[in-house]
């Protein structure tokens, strides 16, 4: 048998969590001198040190642990409860890169002597033009591409897009929403052609509007609508309208957001 301080120094556990392990009952000693409350182990549990140490590395906590270990050699259990913490560490890592993302944005900006300098804010006129558009309810506006999906699906084998082709999403709602978002899409096409089950042929009316142009994933756009809020107020206008994107280079041409580049378009009025 080894003693415990053998056997922390092997199974590279410290004392302290060898005591803590026999607590939950996840690693029991062998022996435990009734005397004197020495804990001795055999090297056989080496093994099972081993699996702790393993599945703790991997993110798993100290119940899940013990429900993998009660597993023992049950491949299957065992194989879906390593791809349930995948999932759940896949997302952990997309939500700490985008707050990576956030936190280098905001300190570049910190380095910025003002935010406005980064977005050129200019007025623009977008005239009447032929579209295909879907419109619908989303469950957040993160969900956008379910509509271009559906555009795609209904409109290939027939759609003209116009050269240039604009891309765009329009935002109908009169409020920032967590959930049920009213979205619109717009593809700019050559001509108008009969309505399919989803998506509506129609001209578009001729719009006056502010717009900043911004290269980067979309967690920029709350800066963005900061640096057009103070153009539209410092020269005079007022907001008037649905606000659009329009997006010069999206997912759909580029799988890496940094490469976004998307105009950010509110109408106004005088």
């Amino acid at each position: 048998m080894l003693k415990i301080g053998d056997f922390s120094r092997l199974s590279r556990m410290s004392v302290r969590m060898l005591r803590h392990y026999d607590e939950l009952g996840l690693l029991t000693p062998l022996h435990t001198d009734p005397a004197s409350g020495y804990r001795y182990y055999s090297p056989a549990q080496l093994s099972r040190a081993n699996r702790i140490r393993a599945f703790r590395d991997m993110g798993f906590g100290l119940q899940s642990i013990g429900l993998l270990l009660q597993q023992g050699d049950d491949k299957d259990a065992i194989r879906a409860q390593l791809y349930a913490q995948r999932a759940a560490l896949q997302t952990q890592l997309e939500t700490t890169s985008r707050q990576l993302r956030l936190l280098e944005g905001a300190l570049s900006q910190l380095r910025k002597d003002d935010f406005s300098m980064q977005y050129n804010v200019t007025l623009k006129q977008l005239p009447a033009m032929p579209v295909a558009s879907v419109r619908g309810q989303l469950p957040s506006y993160a969900e956008e591409r379910r509509l271009w999906h559906l555009l795609m699906e209904e409109t290939a084998a027939h759609l003209s897009p116009a050269q240039p082709c604009y891309s765009l999403a329009i935002f109908h709602d009169r409020e920032f929403k967590e959930s049920q978002v009213d979205v619109e899409i717009q593809m700019t096409v050559k001509q108008l052609s009969p309505d399919t089950e989803h998506i509506k042929f129609k001209m578009t009316e001729p719009v006056q509007f502010a717009s900043a142009i911004f290269q980067g994933g979309y967690e920029k756009i709350g800066e963005v609508n900061q640096a057009v809020a103070h153009w539209v107020e410092e020269n005079g206008y007022a907001f008037a309208g649905s606000m659009f994107n329009i997006y010069h280079v999206g997912p759909h041409q580029t799988q890496d957001p940094a490469d976004y580049v998307t105009e950010v378009c509110y109408p106004v009025q005088k």
